[in-house]
């Protein structure tokens, strides 16, 4: 199985199913000298794990992780980070009923005709378990990103019809975490558990949209062609377990402005007081310009869908072409908006540390 690896120079590779032993992964490309932050990964992984509120999946992991290499006395020593999480609290005997089943708009049927064989105990390589390795990943370039003075907040914007009209520069970004839903408006967090209550009860789930922000960003970042910052930051997203869809600045809606209303004006230096770099009227482009960072604060959104598992009877076919009708069994997530929340992040942190990277072997001095 190839592309288990996201990165160029600051990799990380996953490995691991929902249902076998452990997960873990590799972080290879991590400078020396970082000093981990355990309690912050921690913090990190509790975030992303199940079991956190009644509008999530109530299967039980501590998602422990365990160094196995590449930091010594707290501190990464420049060579690879190995890593791993056991898995605990696994129910596999809910799946035997699916096993010769493909489940409407899962994995099972691609896995199966693309490898001839599929662990179908909760999907197995498919299953958004694999995100807590992203997790680890994103903690340790997110405390990279700290001596860059570089932030990235995510928090839920949409859950089914219930919208966060507002832009995140209008939002109190600290007030995330104070919802188990991580909408950062208590009024329109509160809708948002309402209705996904209601899904619930109603066997069924629903999708939304996670919004997020990068502050600090220096200018430069990204490369030009095929591996532009925007670009980079769309695989990233879309390699998430349910995304349909990503879209940074005014992304899809950048249809409705002539070029003279969508244009981010420069401004003089004399005007802002920052003699380090220009500085835009607007920020329309989301921080980036022809695939690079201009310092201003990049923001994008990414859609994800409602989870395939549902509580209902589903038409569907076997393995042998038979028709059936099934229904989901086991422990899911009405919604997965708010667990998303971190791994946004996570990825996001993933792609500007690369880049950072990279962006210091584009110039001689």
């Amino acid at each position: 199985m190839a592309g288990n690896t996201y990165g160029t120079l600051f990799k990380l590779t996953t490995f691991g199913e929902s249902h076998g032993a452990a997960i873990g992964g590799i972080i290879d490309g991590c400078p020396a000298g970082l000093k981990i932050d355990f309690d912050f990964i921690t913090l990190e992984l509790n975030r992303r794990k199940p079991g956190q509120s009644h509008i999530t999946t109530q299967r039980k992991e501590d998602d422990s992780v365990k160094f196995l290499s590449g930091v010594f006395d707290g501190t990464t020593t420049g060579h690879p980070i190995g890593f791993l999480i056991e898995n605990t609290n696994q129910n596999s005997n809910d799946y035997d009923q699916i096993k010769d089943a493909f489940r409407p708009s899962h994995a099972d049927y691609t896995y199966q005709q693309k490898y001839g064989i599929r662990d179908y105990r909760g999907g197995g390589r498919s299953s958004a378990r694999e995100t807590a390795c992203r997790i680890v990943g994103g903690a340790i370039a997110k405390l990279i990103l700290r001596y860059h003075n570089v932030s990235i907040n995510a928090y839920v914007s949409q859950v089914g019809p219930i919208k966060l009209n507002k832009s995140y520069q209008g939002l109190d970004l600290s007030l995330t975490e104070t919802s188990i839903v991580r909408c950062p408006d208590e009024d329109i967090a509160n809708q948002m558990i309402s209705h996904i209550e209601t899904v619930r009860k109603q066997g069924d789930t629903v999708g939304g949209i996670v919004s997020c922000v990068v502050k600090g960003t220096p200018v430069g970042l990204g490369e030009p062609v095929f591996d532009k910052l925007h670009a980079e930051l769309g695989k990233a997203m879309l390699s998430i377990n349910a995304v349909k869809g990503f879209e940074y600045g005014e992304g899809f809606n950048s249809t409705n402005f002539k070029g003279s209303e969508l244009n981010d004006v420069f401004i003089s230096d004399t005007q802002t007081k920052n003699n380090n770099k220009l500085s835009t009227l607007t920020n329309r482009s989301g921080g980036i310009q022809g695939g690079i960072s201009n310092g201003e604060d990049i923001y994008f959104n990414v859609a994800f869908k409602p989870v395939a598992t549902i509580m209902q009877d589903q038409q569907s076919i076997d393995t042998n072409g038979n028709e059936i009708i099934m229904k989901g069994k086991g422990r899911h997530d009405p919604c997965v908006l708010p667990r998303a929340v971190p791994i946004v992040e996570s990825m996001a942190a993933l792609v500007l540390v690369d880049a950072l990277l990279r962006n210091k072997t584009s110039k001689l001095i």
